[in-house]
């Protein structure tokens, strides 16, 4: 009986990262961190459907007041933002404990060493922020070395695995002559 893959859910502490991704650090110290978060938002959307991972980054309370708040941004990323009071360390911890015993395998991004042994000792992996980031630019690459190999390569039309002969009568039938 085949195995069923197993489905793996990453957790992302967001402002980690933004901390150990060089580009996203300058922008956040130019006052700009909705664009760091955003543009980290971005990479892990690509990064989840090359991977094929349900994301989550979650961003503490921090800079923001009141309720936290769920925004899908696609099928496969989730940005949560904690409520006021909440960091993302206890909401990955939460996640971890409640998926414990399921067969979903759980991978966390952070460098906070205690989160580490914390998500370890609920049988979830950990990479560090320096790690994601070095495989979220390592796949980015990837994915423009796919994209430019695609467009080098002849189309997929049928006219195009003619022969000269083959095409010519078609193109005679196609225009009547």
């Amino acid at each position: 009986m085949a195995r069923l893959p197993t489905l793996t859910t990453l957790l992302v502490d967001g402002y980690n990262i933004i901390g150990a991704w060089p580009k996203l650090q300058k922008m956040r110290e130019r006052n700009n961190l909705e664009a760091a978060r955003d543009r980290l938002s971005e990479a892990l959307s690509n990064y989840s459907a090359f991977r094929g991972y349900q994301t989550h980054l979650i961003f503490d309370a921090q800079f923001r007041a009141g309720q936290g708040s769920t925004e899908m941004i696609t099928n496969l990323l989730h940005v949560f933002y904690t409520e006021s009071g909440r960091t993302a360390d206890t909401h990955i911890e939460l996640y971890c404990a409640q998926a414990r015993r399921g067969a979903e395998r759980i991978r966390v991004a952070t460098s906070d060493s205690a989160q580490k042994l914390t998500v370890m000792g609920y049988g979830a992996e950990w990479m560090s922020a320096q790690q994601l980031v070095a495989d979220l630019e390592a796949t980015t690459r990837s994915i423009q070395a796919s994209q430019r190999n695609a467009k080098q390569q002849p189309g997929r039309l049928l006219a195009h695995g003619l022969d000269p002969e083959a095409k010519q009568r078609l193109e005679q039938l196609r225009f009547g002559r």
